[in-house]
């Protein structure tokens, strides 16, 4: 299959296949005579699993790391889970540091009481020294 083909079925940005392939996560795959690229079902697996490892908020290091692992045939489950366990860990972390955000926020705004007075906790909170 031709590239814009492979994105319909991936529903993925041709651009977006063109820089995986640029930065090595996706295979040059062969040029037929007229000097299309034939993708073919393996190339549409691997760019899948990409797409998914970035729904999951996988970085492109880690993506590369874990791809690094399934072409070499010999990974093991616990190597797998090794790196996932780090990157749950950091999702982890932001979602602390993101209810820390929000209780922070939400007190402040709580403080502000609408009135048309030039007076606002939620400006004087932006403008506070932490």
């Amino acid at each position: 299959m031709k590239r814009g083909e492979l994105a319909k079925k991936t529903s993925c940005n041709i651009e977006t296949i063109r820089y995986y392939e640029k930065i090595g996560l996706l295979n040059d795959p062969p040029r037929n005579e007229s000097g299309y690229r034939i993708y073919d079902k393996d190339q549409q697996q691997r760019l899948r699993f990409i797409l998914r490892g970035r729904e999951l908020g996988f970085s492109i290091d880690q993506l590369r790391e874990l791809l690094a692992l399934v072409d070499g045939g010999s990974y093991t489950c616990a190597e797998v889970r090794d790196l996932t366990e780090e990157h749950l860990d950091a999702i982890r972390k932001k979602i602390f540091d993101l209810q820390r955000l929000e209780g922070t926020l939400a007190t402040t705004f709580a403080e502000c009481d609408s009135r048309r007075v030039p007076e606002c906790p939620v400006i004087d909170a932006l403008f506070a020294d932490n």
